[in-house]
């Protein structure tokens, strides 16, 4: 496994390892009913992928298979193709990615798409892999449109290795190498840090598959050996609770895609035994900071990594970083870590008095039988949006309207009390667990 060390001491070579292979080639790398795939026969698939893919520019990775998207990634990389990591796979996405990036191939593990990628391995093993240009264009990753329209970010093979051996060492040096289990997709940079880079630049293992529902989650986990880490968002954690899902042994619990409540933190750590970590990061910068969130609402940074200010805002400054990166969130820095204070975007200012959206949707979810729910602030038909109330859309089969107001009013403050209020069957949260800024306003006009 490369220590951190290694891998920044590297900083200045023209290469770094697509994968380790050498005597850990008989090491698994991924998993799938309950056996492995070595880490050696993983590198022999790279390969026959990348002799197969044509020659274009781009390559739209739509896998969902953890085994499938890592052979795509890796071949198109040895090959010099940019993949495209979209945010959705619907049509209308699509269709507008192929516009943007017209010499581009989609590449799936559909039967029947346009290039269908295995989700096997070649039987036989190859010890060595031609090494990646540190600097070369591997990925262009969307934000997710939570806050707006979605924007492309490139990554370099820099930048996404070390990334890998940045969390690593944080979250998983002390277990030795691990197996992950994850309900999050790929090609989120939550997920593709967690699940392929983990894996690819820190020497850990992961399940292929992504389980979302309890049932499936647990058996996703007996189906791989200890120890065992899963990956996963606040929206399955909760769901996984309600459920009352027991699961096996676990060295951990880490969470990202929004903010974790320090309860239902609480709850899973006591429910599992484990602890529980959250990661904070951006698609512009990927990971960021950790903290364990029992623990307090402090954030200890990454290692070699590091904040600034420069006219009012904070920037993040990494070693695999190719410049400094702004944040839109404000933060308060506290050395070698800082206290979220929340997005600008994110406050409500009322007749002097101030609230965080994000805390809003907190206190709401913490009204027994509300089950799901959010607050944001709609658009303003004129344009002032300071002085426009919030709105909620919540999930609560067993409440009224009138009373979950009720509930609130005794929580929040009065000017700050959701209005509308809408009781919806389900949100429609995306692989995630997120709900972009254009579904949730279709969805208020729609009630």
């Amino acid at each position: 496994m490369p220590s951190l060390s290694t891998a920044f001491a590297e900083n200045g070579a023209a290469t770094l390892p697509l994968l380790t292979l050498g005597a850990a080639a008989g090491e698994p790398l991924f998993w799938r009913g309950g056996q492995s795939v070595t880490r050696g026969r993983f590198a022999a698939g790279v390969l026959q992928l990348a002799e197969q893919l044509p020659d274009k520019a781009y390559a739209i990775n739509l896998c969902d298979d953890r085994l499938a998207f890592c052979t795509a990634l890796a071949a198109a990389a040895l090959r010099g193709i940019v993949t495209l990591l979209p945010p959705s796979s619907g049509a209308a996405g699509l269709a507008a990615l192929r516009l943007a990036y017209p010499d581009s191939i989609v590449l799936s593990d559909t039967p029947g798409s346009e290039y269908c990628v295995p989700q096997t391995a070649p039987e036989t093993e190859i010890l060595v892999l031609p090494e990646i240009l540190a600097d070369r264009a591997i990925a262009i990753v969307f934000t997710s449109g939570s806050t707006g329209q979605s924007q492309p970010h490139l990554k370099t093979w820099r930048a996404l290795y070390q990334a890998g051996a940045l969390i690593g060492q944080r979250l998983l040096a002390e277990f030795g190498r691990t197996q992950i289990v994850a309900t999050v997709p790929l090609q989120h940079m939550y997920g593709l840090e967690t699940t392929a880079l983990l894996p690819l630049a820190a020497g850990h293992a992961t399940f292929c598959g992504r389980p979302v529902f309890p049932d499936d989650v647990r058996a996703a986990l007996a189906s791989v050996p200890a120890p065992r880490i899963l990956v996963t968002a606040p929206v399955h954690i909760r769901a996984l609770l309600n459920a009352g899902t027991r699961l096996p042994p676990l060295a951990g619990i880490v969470s990202a895609t929004a903010p974790l409540p320090p309860e239902l933190a609480a709850q899973a750590e006591q429910a599992y035994a484990t602890e529980v970590r959250e990661i904070y990061g951006c698609t512009e910068a990927g990971s960021i900071a950790s903290r364990r969130t029992v623990a307090g609402p402090r954030w200890r940074l990454l290692d070699a990594m590091h904040l600034d200010h420069e006219g009012g805002q904070t920037r993040v400054i990494g070693a695999h970083l190719p410049a400094p990166v702004p944040l839109h969130d404000l933060l308060e820095v506290d050395g070698d870590g800082f206290h979220l204070l929340g997005r600008a975007s994110d406050l409500l200012k009322v007749g002097g008095r101030r609230a965080s959206l994000a805390d809003l949707t907190r206190t709401l979810l913490s009204i027994p039988g509300v089950i799901d729910g959010i607050v944001f602030q709609p658009e303003s038909n004129d344009g002032n949006d300071i002085l426009q109330r919030p709105a909620a859309l919540v999930v609560a089969p067993d409440l009224s309207e009138s009373a979950i107001m009720t509930a609130l009013a005794q929580l929040i403050d009065p000017v700050f009390l959701p209005r509308p209020l809408r009781k919806l069957d389900a949100l429609p949260r995306n692989a995630v667990g997120k709900l972009p800024r254009a579904v949730l306003e279709r969805l208020l006009a729609e009630t």
